[in-house]
């Protein structure tokens, strides 16, 4: 009688096989997963993440990052419990990781940090992945092909570590094509290039600096950008470069500083020289005859700023008064012409009024002097011999500048027009009265004996 032979598939055959992969099972539980371990974990790390500095300190902990078949979480899932604040970044478009994941679906952490390739190999290769180089502030728009008009690989620039950057590669690549320029461009604004240039570039021939307040005119135009930005070592001290003339040509001030710092009141881009002055802007306008006298007249051994603005510091040994009417030539003159003098008189402490108006300078000034003098009547009418000395000084008591002859205007102390005696005063002089002193009246000469006088000819107060 012959029997069916099932092989392995014998009832004895499928229990040693179970039993076999149990043992398998336990052993490989046992060591943790370290049998199917492809190659140490990386110990690159700077901050505690998962309770760990490195993914070596994980040790034979698989399914910290690893997840079963039958788990619903993945290994993506494992790397964000970890590393929350890259996960962050996954869900915002704008930041690195998050464009990174809108342009490339496809990619999961592992695609561009791969584990397991020793303890020091590097964490970050892109690969194939797009990476967003703008989010670095550095465009590759304008790095496609090398020095040697290759496609640039990301190790071009970064070397074997892609998260690092030598700012001396910009310098090396660079003067493989311009030797000269790299060394004077250097010499001038330093050899950290990325503190200016972000590759599209800020800088290129392109730039145009009349879209700034100071626009590139005249002899500036073809200037190379370090004559004016010879301190420049960064994007910021080109935006606060001083702008005036005096701040970049003060080397060339011919003047030493004597007209300021104000360049542009007499240059112009258009060339140093000619050079033109309008002295209307100044405080010191030209009229007249200051129009036509040349600079060196007013401003001896070539000094402009603080030159005296006043007639008398430039004027005075023109002066035939000898200082006797004072500094103050405009009082009289006028810049129109030296000779076509006009004093008025009513500016001082003297108007000329009635009388006075129509006297000769000569009748007052007989010596030539004209400041000093005083405004008394009696300083210059004297005490007429008509008065004997009676009235004492006070003219204006009785007199006015409008008739010498007039008498005494103001209601008399002792005479009224009641009763008509007034009228009968009206044709004495005050002499007639006033016989002795200004401040006593003697009657008796006119009413001695008269009823209607004071009946006794004294003298009344």
């Amino acid at each position: 009688m012959k029997t069916n032979r099932l092989g392995c598939l014998s009832a004895t055959g499928i229990i040693a096989a179970l039993i076999t992969a149990f043992a398998i099972a336990g052993y490989a539980y046992a060591r943790g997963g370290l049998m199917y371990n492809p190659g140490p974990l990386s110990t690159h790390g700077d901050e505690r993440l998962g309770g760990v500095m490195s993914h070596a300190e994980i040790g034979g902990n698989c399914d910290a990052c690893h997840a079963a078949p039958w788990e619903k979480a993945v290994m993506a899932d494992r790397c964000a419990a970890c590393h929350a604040n890259i996960a962050e970044q996954m869900k915002e478009v704008a930041s690195m990781h998050g464009t990174m994941l809108h342009d490339n679906p496809q990619l999961g952490c592992r695609h561009c940090h791969p584990e397991h390739r020793g303890a020091d190999a590097k964490l970050t290769e892109l690969g194939d992945a797009v990476f967003p180089h703008e989010l670095v502030n550095f465009s590759l728009k304008a790095h496609q092909l090398t020095a040697a008009h290759e496609p640039f690989d990301c190790q071009d620039c970064h070397g074997d570590d892609i998260s690092t950057f030598d700012p001396g590669t910009c310098d090396r690549c660079h003067r493989q094509i311009d030797v000269g320029f790299m060394t004077a461009h250097t010499l001038s604004y330093g050899g950290a290039c990325l503190d200016c240039h972000d590759g599209v570039d800020r800088f290129d021939d392109n730039f145009e600096h009349n879209g700034f307040s100071f626009k590139i005119k005249g002899k500036h135009i073809g200037l190379s950008c370090d004559k004016c930005h010879f301190t420049a070592r960064g994007y910021g001290d080109f935006e606060v470069t001083l702008q005036d003339c005096y701040s970049c040509h003060q080397k060339d001030d011919a003047h030493a500083g004597n007209l300021g710092p104000s360049c542009a009141d007499c240059h112009s881009e258009n060339g140093w020289l000619p050079a033109t002055f309008d002295h209307d802007r100044s405080t010191f306008k030209l009229e007249g005859e200051h129009a036509e006298v040349e600079c060196e007249s007013c401003h001896v051994d070539r000094i402009f700023v603080g030159t005296p603005t006043d007639c008398y510091s430039c004027h005075q040994q023109d002066d035939e008064h000898n200082g006797q009417y004072g500094t103050d030539c405009a009082a009289c003159h006028t810049p129109t012409d030296w000779d076509d003098a006009d004093f008025s008189h009513n500016k001082t402490k003297f108007p000329l009024t009635g009388k006075h108006a129509g006297v000769l300078c000569l009748r007052c000034h007989s010596t030539g002097q004209f400041t000093g003098l005083s405004t008394t009547c009696a300083s210059c009418h004297g005490d007429p011999a008509f008065h004997a000395g009676l009235f004492g000084f006070d003219c204006a008591a009785c007199h006015s500048v409008n008739n010498w002859s007039a008498r005494y205007n103001g209601p008399h102390p002792r005479i009224s027009d009641e009763g008509g005696g007034g009228a009968n005063h009206g044709g004495a002089s005050c002499r007639d009265c006033h016989t002795k002193t200004l401040h006593t009246a003697t009657c008796g000469k006119c009413h001695d004996g008269n009823p209607d006088g004071d009946g006794g000819g004294g003298d009344d107060d």
